[in-house]
């Protein structure tokens, strides 16, 4: 590994527009076949490993969660991306796996969104959530849609008032609130680390899109049983989603939906099986949960990216 690139947050800074990143991923769509997670527990909370392969690259994320970081003034999710040549598996760069992460996750919800979201109109966000997916997911919205207002929900009130300055200095009316917001959302995001729900799913209104990205955890969730049992669902793999988003995994178990309520994937969507728009006498729900494919697709991006930089 001596001499390959490294590739940290000022190298990868700027290179994809949330859009870009969406792109990237509308060309790799192959989630069934993905290998799993791999989660080992470690004295300071989990070691995440997500190896990924296509015929042209290879790649592993290896992602910290640590608790404990928040009090240290660190990020709760650490992290280093090893991009690979696919045919020979020789190294070929090194990247930083927090912006990695910190770009993917909203590049996958804005590539439901697209399918999803009401168009024609300007819609109301309801952003649960402050930290750096929060941000992510508001500028990944914006690239898809246009917003006639932002409420954040959060639990530390400073940060929820500079995630309000944040959307306000992307020309975006916004304010903080509380979670009976729902009830007047076009679009609601999740992204916390919750571990139980954020709001009433009966608030939320036919038409309504609902994305969480919190967790991947089969006893975590973000959403209630009484959204997902209304909502029309849509994940990335049916395999990873049954075996790891507790959002359905708890429903489940209490037998309020059973494993064919899934209405179908982002494949689906991107595809055009299922019509875009989604059914709008129901709610639209997406739950994510990250997968490797995500990672290698949006680090490939990066590396031809920052490549041709170089070269410029």
């Amino acid at each position: 590994m001596t001499g390959i690139p490294q590739l940290g947050p000022q190298e990868l800074a700027g290179l994809l527009t949330p859009a870009a990143a969406a792109d990237a991923l509308r060309g790799g769509l192959d989630p069934e076949a993905c290998p799993q997670r791999t989660a080992i527990p470690v004295p300071a909370g989990e070691l995440l490993l997500m190896p990924a392969a296509s015929g042209t690259y290879a790649g592993v994320k290896i992602a910290g969660v640590v608790p404990g970081n928040a009090a240290r003034g660190l990020p709760r999710i650490t992290g280093s991306y090893l991009l690979l040549d696919g045919p020979t598996l020789r190294p070929l760069a090194l990247l930083d796996g927090e912006v990695l992460t910190a770009l993917r996750t909203p590049a996958v919800s804005s590539l439901a969104l697209r399918h999803l979201a009401p168009t024609g109109r300007s819609l109301r966000l309801v952003l649960f959530g402050s930290g750096p997916q929060a941000y992510g997911h508001l500028e990944a919205v914006l690239a898809e849609r246009a917003l006639e207002q932002v409420v954040v929900v959060a639990r530390d009130p400073g940060r929820a008032g500079r995630l309000v300055a944040h959307a306000e200095g992307l020309g975006v009316r916004a304010r903080t609130g509380g979670a009976g917001e729902v009830a007047g959302a076009d679009l609601v995001v999740c992204c916390t680390t919750a571990r139980e729900p954020l709001f009433d799913g009966r608030l939320v209104r036919p038409g309504a899109v609902v994305v969480a990205v919190g967790s991947h955890e089969p006893s975590a969730r973000e959403t209630d049983t009484a959204l997902v049992r209304r909502a029309a669902v849509y994940v990335e793999s049916r395999t990873a989603a049954l075996r790891e988003a507790g959002d359905l995994l708890v429903p489940q178990a209490e037998g309020a939906i059973g494993p064919g309520h899934i209405t179908g994937t982002l494949a689906d969507l991107v595809h055009g099986r299922i019509p875009a728009g989604g059914a709008r006498s129901c709610p639209q729900f997406f739950k994510s949960v990250g997968m490797a494919w995500e990672d290698l697709a949006v680090a490939v991006a990066l590396f031809e990216a920052a490549e041709a930089h170089r070269e410029t």
